[in-house]
């Protein structure tokens, strides 16, 4: 998945829910938690993927019909496996309303790697809270999870993004040239890998 804009960091601390099998945890950050997507986000998660300006950068262009949303958000409201995505709700800590969503997904267990992907509303762009949503994400990976090496997929033109994933410790690996076709666009990737051991868990 790819990702789009945050900037600064504040220091935060991640706890997970006791779950079963299958559930998805609860990471609570200093000023939004992570939590399942629920059918009542279903307004708010429309709003948020059919943003021009919010999904610039992704996989898929904004939707543009409410019918476009429904099999992805049944999916992401579903993706609750730790042995292969996890999607969560961004959530304002204050009211529980959803501001972003944050994926762990391509998760192998076996060989210790996941990939992160992450969109916020566009009227919280500036405030850090993308970077402390990977955060949260980065402990229940390389804690949690015991996970290796998590990866990111940014388009290059995303300053913003890279800069996020830069200050957390994520290296950048490569240039992968036209690798989506989005929007009747070409767009090339810059892939990013982060190690349990370069995570800068209070930059």
């Amino acid at each position: 998945m790819r990702a789009p804009i945050a900037y600064v960091f504040l220091h935060m601390h991640a706890t997970a829910s006791d779950t079963a099998a299958n559930e998805l945890p609860v990471l609570n950050g200093t000023r939004l938690r992570l939590r399942g997507i629920e059918t009542d986000d279903f307004d708010a998660f429309y709003a948020l993927h059919s943003d021009p300006q919010a999904m610039r950068y992704w996989s898929f262009p904004a939707w543009t019909a409410r019918e476009q949303a429904q099999a992805y958000f049944e999916t992401a409201c579903s993706s609750r496996d730790p042995g292969r995505m996890l999607c969560w709700a961004m959530a304002d800590i204050a009211d529980d309303a959803l501001i972003g969503a944050a994926t762990l997904c391509d998760i192998d267990r076996e060989q210790g790697r996941a990939t992160v992907g992450y969109v916020l509303s566009r009227d919280r762009w500036g405030r850090g809270l993308a970077r402390e949503a990977v955060s949260l994400m980065l402990v229940h990976a390389f804690d949690t999870l015991a996970l290796r090496r998590v990866e990111a997929d940014i388009d290059p033109r995303n300053e913003a993004s890279c800069r996020l994933v830069e200050r957390v410790g994520f290296r950048r690996e490569g240039l992968l040239r036209e690798r989506w076709h989005t929007a009747g666009e070409l767009c090339d990737t810059v892939m990013y890998g982060l190690l349990a051991r370069e995570f800068v868990r209070d930059a």
